[in-house]
């Protein structure tokens, strides 16, 4: 009892001061809101250790108000699906387990299952909703410091989206940047370990191409799928995010 009201306090002591320190953007398709540990519709309810609450890990909800985050975390966002396990509460574990100086940690779900890119382009609700959390995140204080971005397994189903996804996803680089007014956003985008079509190599090879300034990749394949070989395991989903966390430590922690 004694700790969880430690826990409570300290959580609502974090959003009274608004103490954010770092924010960052979570978007894409199915493997980042989640699906580890879902089979038949259900989420198994296990959270590894690097995916547990933190009073100092919090999560911006459907409503725009900051809370404790948790898995799923994008359960009020990606709906009508089920969520489970995905990679950001292990980044942000990874993070904390590299720089005893990361404080108060604000996520912003942002992913929506089955979504190709062209889904994310300007001017859609996807797009429009991202720009409105991101805002929303810090209108009380607190950096964005970098958007994770997996996402692109339903652009392997054709080829003439799998050959537009380096151009689209440049554009969309380039666009988020200028709309939500900060030049040199870090993107860490993962690279696909699945598809739902045989171009997965195609859109691979496009992820592991673009040459933008501040955008980085780490690689997904290879690591463990569930039985429907599209989604990545909850072990999965815990090194996908610790290489997230490895990779905006390598560089991009010093960045203002």
């Amino acid at each position: 009892m004694f700790k969880l009201l430690m826990s409570l306090l300290m959580f609502h002591s974090s959003l009274a001061a608004n103490v954010f320190q770092d924010i960052f953007i979570l978007a894409g398709q199915s493997n980042m809101a989640g699906r580890g540990g879902v089979e038949h519709g259900k989420w198994d309810g296990k959270v590894p250790p690097e995916c547990r609450p933190n009073p100092s890990t919090l999560r911006l909800s459907a409503k725009l108000t900051w809370e404790e985050a948790h898995e799923p975390l994008h359960a009020d966002i990606d709906v009508g699906k089920t969520c489970g396990i995905g990679p950001g509460m292990a980044f942000v574990d990874g993070l904390r387990a590299n720089d005893s100086r990361i404080g108060v940690v604000g996520l912003v779900p942002c992913a929506v299952g089955g979504t190709k890119i062209s889904k994310w382009a300007r001017g859609t609700q996807l797009y429009s909703q991202l720009v409105s959390r991101a805002g929303a995140s810090v209108k009380d204080g607190g950096t964005i410091r970098a958007i994770l971005w997996y996402q692109g397994e339903s652009d392997t189903v054709k080829k003439e989206d799998a050959d537009a996804y380096k151009g689209n996803m440049e554009t969309l680089i380039t666009n988020l940047r200028t709309d939500l007014n900060i030049p040199s956003l870090p993107v860490i985008q993962v690279a696909l370990a699945s598809g739902e079509g045989k171009f997965i190599e195609t859109v691979r090879s496009s992820q592991l191409a673009i040459n933008l300034p501040n955008v980085k990749c780490i690689d997904a394949k290879g690591l463990a799928l569930q039985r429907d070989n599209l989604h990545l395991t909850t072990m999965s989903q815990v090194q996908v995010g610790l290489k997230l966390a490895s990779a905006f430590m390598d560089s991009f922690v010093n960045m203002p």
